[in-house]
């Protein structure tokens, strides 16, 4: 380990996964910042994924234990930060992962049950934890905070309540970064864009009845950078930097790690 989290107490949302032929973004997050010295608190809505995490970085020596929430819930975003707080002593990293975007579509065929889920899901994800977590870190004098928004806020995309919800995200980050700076708090995003994750290979795969490899085909084409998506582990080691002392003096970011897709926007 190079320890850039060494001593630090990390709470990473969405730490499970779906099954797949790959890892998801939240367990890769989670194992690395294990590696980098942190004591990961896993939480999901399910608990046996967030446990599954936590086996993995005990198996490479780390340390974690899984913690069952909901996030959209006010109550149990409290329960998981006292839980955190209980059992680790303090935390200094909140990193929220949580979203969703089955069933999404254009502006004139999204139905309603499909957009209030999305909004309702991907930004209650992020304000609730993040509401639960502020009064810890203000005590503590300092904390950093990174959710994880889309090139979809920014980019053209037909999937309308998604990317609504992930723009809120991101105004939502730089008001959190703004309005807790004097406290010593850090607040940025990490916009991901094509991403080879099982929510997005397995999920799309499956709704839109295609093979796996032409689906990963038909990603790999839309990036620029080498014309192949990315992986869980690029969306990880940009969350580390953030996390980071490296990055002490950043916060309101948007930062898109994407393989240069969102730089043909203007």
């Amino acid at each position: 380990m190079a320890g850039r989290l060494e001593g630090k107490v990390a709470m990473v949302v969405g730490a499970g996964q779906t099954p797949g032929d790959t890892i998801g973004n939240g367990r890769a997050t989670a194992v690395l910042f294990a590696r980098e010295g942190a004591k990961v608190f896993a939480v999901d809505c399910e608990l046996g994924p967030a446990q599954e995490t936590v086996a993995q970085i005990e198996a490479e020596g780390g340390i974690a234990c899984a913690h069952r929430a909901d996030a959209t819930l006010e109550a149990d975003c409290r329960a998981m930060v006292e839980a955190c707080e209980k059992h680790f002593g303090r935390i200094d990293i909140l990193h929220n992962n949580v979203g969703i975007g089955g069933g999404d579509a254009g502006p004139a065929s999204v139905s309603v049950e499909a957009w209030e889920r999305i909004i309702d899901v991907n930004l209650k994800s992020v304000a609730l934890p993040c509401k639960a977590v502020l009064p810890v870190m203000r005590r503590q004098g300092g904390g950093v905070i990174t959710n994880i928004s889309s090139i979809a806020a920014i980019c053209s995309t037909n999937i309308i309540a998604y990317k609504t919800s992930k723009a809120g995200v991101n105004a939502y980050t730089q008001s959190l970064a703004l309005g807790n700076a004097r406290h010593g708090i850090r607040a940025n995003v990490i916009m991901p864009g094509l991403m080879d994750t099982p929510m997005a290979i397995e999920g799309i795969s499956k709704a839109r009845g295609i093979e796996k490899d032409a689906l990963r085909a038909q990603r790999d084409a839309q990036v620029p950078l080498g014309a192949k998506m990315g992986s869980a582990w690029d969306i990880a080691h940009a969350a580390l930097f953030l996390a980071s002392d490296e990055a002490r003096f950043i916060t309101g970011v948007a930062l898109p790690v994407d393989g240069g897709q969102s730089a043909r926007v203007g």
